[in-house]
């Protein structure tokens, strides 16, 4: 990668920031462009941005994301402006000469009652979770074109599925984030208001699995300068824990020492998610964070940017 320029999309989010944070520890050139200077949505832009800068490579890390909530109210935002984004990129890298281009997808792709741990070619086997179904066709479709672009053209597009991340730049709005945060914010305000209890969706029994987000950045660049085949590849910590001891060891590193009660008429989603990283472990590739070092870690970040009101909190509810 030395000398290199690589053209993060999405580099303001937190997957995005976390690899701009680690090509920093490459001797390469990081490619960023604000969105009011590029909107991935307008393909004509997209174009004409790609072929005036022409980087040797891309991370697609561009993508709307969001929990189950945001799921369900906004089904069309989440398939059609990922649809939009992840093809206009890759389409423009194809047309610009780009060497190799990562596909950022999600374990979503997966069906719900997928083998545990999920391996790669559990892909389009069976139904997918309904309560992520939008987010998950588009990234399956992502994944597909750039299978299509290798065996049509050649091209050097591979692609990775991390696991659920969590880590500095995460959304902690209540109304759109994922469960790390969610319970993380929730738990920060019990602390803080003296609330002796918080409530948590679901029965708090589905197993979910957690990377923190420095070491997915970690692992994709390894896959950057390493990896090239048809097949994607999962990218996770190959430990897996239930939601409820995830929650109680949130409660635990903020300190919060408030009851936790779980609200089963609310949606558990897929009842385990645990991928199968044989593959790239055999690579000899391996996480640096456990999950309690890296929910501390988390916590830190997130007091900090508290301080200084650089963190999406969204509205208290």
């Amino acid at each position: 990668m030395r000398g290199k320029r690589i053209f993060v999309a999405g580099h303001r989010g937190m997957v995005g920031s976390a690899v701009v944070r680690r090509l920093a520890c490459e001797d390469c050139e990081a490619l960023t462009v604000p969105r009011d200077e590029l909107d991935l949505l307008d393909q004509a832009g997209v174009r004409r941005w790609m072929n005036e800068h022409r980087p040797d490579a891309v991370v697609m890390a561009a993508a709307k994301v969001g929990g189950i909530l945001a799921n369900d109210r906004l089904p069309v935002d989440f398939l059609y402006e990922n649809l939009v984004v992840e093809t206009n990129v890759i389409e423009a890298a194809f047309r610009s000469e780009v060497r190799k281009l990562l596909f950022l997808g999600s374990s979503c792709i997966y069906p719900k009652l997928a083998p545990q741990p999920i391996p790669e070619d559990a892909l389009l086997t069976g139904p997918l979770e309904p309560t992520n179904e939008w987010y998950a066709v588009a990234k399956i479709a992502g994944l597909k074109l750039c299978q299509a672009y290798r065996r049509q053209y050649g091209a050097d597009f591979v692609s990775a599925m991390p696991t659920n991340l969590y880590g500095p730049g995460d959304n902690f709005d209540l109304n759109s984030s994922h469960v790390v945060p969610a319970l993380m914010r929730k738990a920060h305000e019990a602390k803080r208001s003296g609330s002796k209890t918080i409530e948590v969706w679901g029965s708090g029994r589905p197993r979910r699995e957690f990377l923190h987000v420095d070491d997915a950045a970690d692992a994709l660049v390894w896959l950057l300068k390493n990896y090239s085949d048809d097949s994607h590849v999962n990218v996770g910590s190959g430990e897996d824990v239930t939601i409820a001891e995830l929650a109680h060891t949130i409660v635990s590193v903020v300190g919060a020492g408030t009851e936790i009660v779980f609200d089963p008429t609310k949606p558990d989603g897929t009842p385990r998610k645990l991928m199968d990283v044989s593959r790239l472990f055999a690579a000899g590739w391996r996480p640096n964070y456990s999950l309690r070092d890296g929910l501390q870690q988390t916590y830190g970040w997130f007091l900090e940017r508290l301080e200084t009101g650089e963190i999406r909190l969204g509205q208290a509810r």
